[in-house]
Protein backbone atom coordinates (compact mmCIF):
# COMPACT_ATOMS: atom_id res chain seq x y z
CA UNK A 1 0.00 0.00 0.00
CA UNK A 2 1.48 3.35 -1.08
CA UNK A 3 0.09 5.65 1.61
CA UNK A 4 0.10 9.42 1.16
CA UNK A 5 -1.86 10.34 4.34
CA UNK A 6 -2.52 8.63 7.68
CA UNK A 7 -4.11 9.52 10.98
CA UNK A 8 -5.79 7.57 13.79
CA UNK A 9 -9.07 7.18 11.87
CA UNK A 10 -8.23 7.36 8.16
CA UNK A 11 -5.66 6.43 5.57
CA UNK A 12 -5.25 7.64 1.98
CA UNK A 13 -3.30 5.60 -0.54
CA UNK A 14 -2.71 5.26 -4.26
CA UNK A 15 -5.28 3.22 -6.22
CA UNK A 16 -3.58 0.25 -7.93
CA UNK A 17 -5.98 0.55 -10.89
CA UNK A 18 -5.84 4.32 -11.36
CA UNK A 19 -7.99 6.21 -13.83
CA UNK A 20 -5.13 8.73 -14.06
CA UNK A 21 -1.83 9.22 -12.20
CA UNK A 22 -2.60 10.60 -8.75
CA UNK A 23 -5.82 8.56 -8.25
CA UNK A 24 -6.11 8.18 -4.46
CA UNK A 25 -8.47 6.29 -2.15
CA UNK A 26 -9.45 7.62 1.27
CA UNK A 27 -10.68 4.91 3.66
CA UNK A 28 -11.59 4.66 7.33
CA UNK A 29 -9.41 2.37 9.44
CA UNK A 30 -12.57 0.93 11.01
CA UNK A 31 -14.58 -1.38 8.76
CA UNK A 32 -17.77 0.19 7.44
CA UNK A 33 -19.29 -1.46 4.40
CA UNK A 34 -21.02 1.52 2.84
CA UNK A 35 -21.79 5.21 3.17
CA UNK A 36 -24.84 4.36 5.26
CA UNK A 37 -22.73 2.49 7.84
CA UNK A 38 -20.23 5.30 8.48
CA UNK A 39 -20.90 7.27 11.70
CA UNK A 40 -21.51 10.99 11.07
CA UNK A 41 -18.43 12.18 12.96
CA UNK A 42 -16.18 9.80 11.03
CA UNK A 43 -17.88 10.75 7.75
CA UNK A 44 -17.17 14.42 8.40
CA UNK A 45 -13.55 13.59 9.19
CA UNK A 46 -13.18 11.49 6.02
CA UNK A 47 -14.58 14.35 3.94
CA UNK A 48 -12.11 16.78 5.54
CA UNK A 49 -9.26 14.36 4.75
CA UNK A 50 -10.58 13.99 1.20
CA UNK A 51 -10.59 17.77 0.70
CA UNK A 52 -7.05 18.09 2.07
CA UNK A 53 -5.67 15.23 -0.04
CA UNK A 54 -7.54 16.42 -3.17
CA UNK A 55 -5.84 19.82 -2.88
CA UNK A 56 -2.44 18.13 -2.70
CA UNK A 57 -3.29 15.85 -5.66
CA UNK A 58 -4.25 18.91 -7.71
CA UNK A 59 -0.95 20.64 -6.90
CA UNK A 60 1.11 17.51 -7.68
CA UNK A 61 -0.67 16.42 -10.87
CA UNK A 62 -1.57 19.87 -12.23
CA UNK A 63 -4.88 18.26 -13.29
CA UNK A 64 -7.57 20.23 -15.11
CA UNK A 65 -10.43 18.85 -13.00
CA UNK A 66 -11.27 16.40 -10.22
CA UNK A 67 -13.90 13.75 -9.49
CA UNK A 68 -14.67 12.79 -5.89
CA UNK A 69 -16.64 9.55 -6.08
CA UNK A 70 -18.30 7.29 -3.49
CA UNK A 71 -20.04 4.20 -4.82
CA UNK A 72 -22.24 2.76 -2.08
CA UNK A 73 -23.90 -0.59 -2.74
CA UNK A 74 -23.78 -3.00 -5.67
CA UNK A 75 -26.37 -1.02 -7.65
CA UNK A 76 -24.01 1.98 -7.49
CA UNK A 77 -21.01 -0.06 -8.63
CA UNK A 78 -19.31 -0.58 -5.26
CA UNK A 79 -16.71 -3.29 -5.90
CA UNK A 80 -15.05 -3.48 -2.46
CA UNK A 81 -17.22 -3.96 0.62
CA UNK A 82 -15.31 -1.36 2.63
CA UNK A 83 -16.35 2.29 2.37
CA UNK A 84 -13.90 4.32 0.30
CA UNK A 85 -13.71 7.67 -1.46
CA UNK A 86 -12.05 7.98 -4.87
CA UNK A 87 -10.07 11.15 -5.59
CA UNK A 88 -9.60 11.12 -9.37
CA UNK A 89 -7.55 13.83 -11.09
CA UNK A 90 -8.95 14.54 -14.56
CA UNK A 91 -7.69 15.83 -17.87
CA UNK A 92 -9.69 16.69 -20.98
CA UNK A 93 -9.96 13.60 -23.22
CA UNK A 94 -8.67 11.11 -20.61
CA UNK A 95 -11.38 8.62 -21.60
CA UNK A 96 -13.04 8.31 -18.17
CA UNK A 97 -16.67 9.35 -18.00
CA UNK A 98 -19.04 10.14 -15.17
CA UNK A 99 -21.86 11.36 -17.34
CA UNK A 100 -24.08 13.84 -15.53
CA UNK A 101 -26.60 14.89 -16.51
CA UNK A 102 -27.48 11.35 -17.53
CA UNK A 103 -28.51 11.10 -21.20
CA UNK A 104 -31.15 8.46 -20.37
CA UNK A 105 -32.98 10.81 -18.02
CA UNK A 106 -35.94 13.01 -18.78
CA UNK A 107 -36.90 16.05 -16.73
CA UNK A 108 -39.72 14.93 -14.41
CA UNK A 109 -42.80 17.04 -13.88
CA UNK A 110 -42.13 19.78 -11.30
CA UNK A 111 -44.85 18.38 -9.01
CA UNK A 112 -42.98 15.05 -8.81
CA UNK A 113 -39.72 16.87 -7.98
CA UNK A 114 -41.51 18.94 -5.31
CA UNK A 115 -43.16 15.84 -3.79
CA UNK A 116 -39.83 13.98 -3.59
CA UNK A 117 -38.15 17.05 -2.07
CA UNK A 118 -40.94 17.26 0.56
CA UNK A 119 -40.50 13.56 1.47
CA UNK A 120 -36.73 14.01 1.87
CA UNK A 121 -37.26 17.17 3.98
CA UNK A 122 -39.71 15.29 6.22
CA UNK A 123 -37.23 12.43 6.69
CA UNK A 124 -34.55 14.94 7.70
CA UNK A 125 -36.85 16.55 10.30
CA UNK A 126 -37.68 13.24 12.01
CA UNK A 127 -34.32 11.82 13.16
CA UNK A 128 -35.91 9.21 15.47
CA UNK A 129 -37.87 7.72 12.56
CA UNK A 130 -34.74 7.72 10.41
CA UNK A 131 -32.63 6.05 13.14
CA UNK A 132 -35.26 3.37 13.83
CA UNK A 133 -35.65 2.54 10.16
CA UNK A 134 -31.88 2.19 9.65
CA UNK A 135 -31.07 0.20 12.78
CA UNK A 136 -34.29 -1.14 14.18
CA UNK A 137 -33.62 0.72 17.43
CA UNK A 138 -33.46 4.43 18.26
CA UNK A 139 -30.00 5.62 19.29
CA UNK A 140 -28.03 3.10 17.23
CA UNK A 141 -27.83 5.07 13.98
CA UNK A 142 -24.69 4.28 12.06
CA UNK A 143 -23.60 1.50 14.41
CA UNK A 144 -23.12 -2.03 13.11
CA UNK A 145 -23.32 -4.99 15.45
CA UNK A 146 -21.57 -7.64 13.33
CA UNK A 147 -18.46 -8.08 15.48
CA UNK A 148 -16.71 -10.25 12.88
CA UNK A 149 -16.53 -7.32 10.44
CA UNK A 150 -16.58 -4.17 12.55
CA UNK A 151 -14.30 -2.49 15.06
CA UNK A 152 -15.09 0.27 17.52
CA UNK A 153 -13.24 3.57 17.85
CA UNK A 154 -11.57 2.16 21.02
CA UNK A 155 -10.39 -0.88 19.05
CA UNK A 156 -8.96 1.32 16.32
CA UNK A 157 -6.94 3.38 18.78
CA UNK A 158 -5.71 0.44 20.89
CA UNK A 159 -5.32 -2.04 18.04
CA UNK A 160 -7.21 -4.75 19.93
CA UNK A 161 -10.71 -5.67 20.95
CA UNK A 162 -11.64 -5.34 24.60
CA UNK A 163 -12.52 -9.05 24.94
CA UNK A 164 -11.50 -12.00 22.84
CA UNK A 165 -11.74 -10.53 19.32
CA UNK A 166 -9.06 -10.14 16.69
CA UNK A 167 -7.75 -7.06 14.95
CA UNK A 168 -9.48 -5.72 11.88
CA UNK A 169 -7.17 -5.73 8.86
CA UNK A 170 -4.80 -2.81 8.69
CA UNK A 171 -5.67 -1.40 12.12
CA UNK A 172 -2.69 0.27 13.73
CA UNK A 173 -2.00 -0.09 17.40
CA UNK A 174 -0.80 2.96 19.31
CA UNK A 175 2.85 2.39 18.36
CA UNK A 176 3.23 0.17 15.35
CA UNK A 177 2.59 -0.83 11.79
CA UNK A 178 -0.68 -2.34 10.60
CA UNK A 179 -1.47 -5.69 12.11
CA UNK A 180 -1.33 -8.20 9.28
CA UNK A 181 -2.07 -11.48 11.07
CA UNK A 182 -5.76 -11.36 10.11
CA UNK A 183 -5.25 -10.09 6.55
CA UNK A 184 -6.22 -12.28 3.64
CA UNK A 185 -4.90 -10.12 0.82
CA UNK A 186 -5.23 -6.96 -1.18
CA UNK A 187 -8.46 -5.67 -2.75
CA UNK A 188 -8.91 -4.53 -6.32
CA UNK A 189 -7.86 -0.99 -5.38
CA UNK A 190 -4.89 -1.93 -3.19
CA UNK A 191 -6.64 -1.87 0.18
CA UNK A 192 -5.84 -4.56 2.73
CA UNK A 193 -8.59 -7.14 3.19
CA UNK A 194 -9.25 -8.81 6.55
CA UNK A 195 -10.33 -12.40 7.04
CA UNK A 196 -14.04 -12.56 7.95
Amino acid sequence: MSACYEDADAVAFMDIQPVNPGHVLVVPREHHESLFDVPRELGAHLFAVTMRVASAVKRVTQCEGMNIIVSSGAAAGQDELHYHVHIIPRREGDGFDVQLPFDGSEMPDRTLLDATAARISAALRDPMRQERSQTGRAGDAGRTTDRSRTTTRTETRTGRRPSGGRNSGGVRGPSGPPTTAALSGEGAHGELIADS
